[in-house]
């Protein structure tokens, strides 16, 4: 291989060497980027909100069960639905930022990364009055300058180490409870969404119904449900 070549494809790798952090422990735990939360309870997070009808549904099934989670919200859906990012607050939840617009940063330039986690949480502030202080991006991908630009910006950068893969089509309640709380135990950050404006249309209808599923399996297991 010529040295141009060799130089790029060295390049190349380290650029997308942080994307797969969501699917390595290892590389995640190289990186510093949590998986797994500390003490014993469970983390409930959703991504990809907030949404007009999935949000609703998930406070109302976390307001039955008492328990509090972790909201990731993409700020154009802030904007779109400012009322709902404050009622996640209210509600006593925590908020966290998941960019403005859901993109892959293996796409983007550090700039448009810097200018994305700016306008993601000016947005989530001007609704909520909450400063984010954790980013998840979305599909869980990092790039290496992504991930650059996150710290340098003051984020503390999370991932998960259980879903339900709630985004799919063909996914039902069970199976998105059965696939969440396998081998569930303490520590565990469960990344569930509350909305299908970038996944399978009606999505959010499924994670609803899973989560009353999800949250009677922590209690089963003696496990309290925490906020990241």
């Amino acid at each position: 291989m010529r040295l141009p070549a060799a130089l790029a494809a060295t390049t190349a790798a380290a650029w997308t060497l942080p994307a797969l952090a969501c699917h390595v422990p290892a590389l995640a735990a190289a990186l510093r980027v949590p998986r797994r939360a500390g003490g014993d309870g469970v983390a409930l997070t959703f991504d990809d909100g907030p949404h007009p009808e999935g949000t609703p549904a998930a406070l109302a099934a976390l307001e039955r069960a008492g328990a509090p989670a972790t909201f990731f919200l993409v700020g154009e859906q802030v904007q779109r639905n400012p009322g709902l990012a404050a009622e996640i607050t209210a509600a006593g939840h925590a908020i966290a930022l998941h960019g403005f617009r859901h993109r892959n940063q293996l796409r983007l330039a550090p700039g448009v990364v810097r200018e994305d986690l700016r306008r993601g949480a000016a947005a989530i502030e001007e609704a909520t009055g909450v400063s984010p202080a954790i980013y998840r991006p979305p599909y869980g991908i990092f790039s290496a300058c992504g991930l650059r630009e996150v710290r340098e910006a003051g984020y503390a950068p999370w991932l998960w180490s259980r879903w339900g893969r709630d985004w799919r089509a063909d996914a039902t309640p069970e199976g998105i409870a059965a696939k969440a709380t396998e081998d569930l135990g303490p520590g565990d950050v469960v990344l569930l969404h509350d909305a299908d404006h970038y996944s399978a249309g009606g999505s959010h209808r499924r994670t609803a119904a899973a989560l009353p599923l999800i949250l009677a399996a922590v209690h089963r297991r003696g496990l309290t449900a925490v906020r990241l």
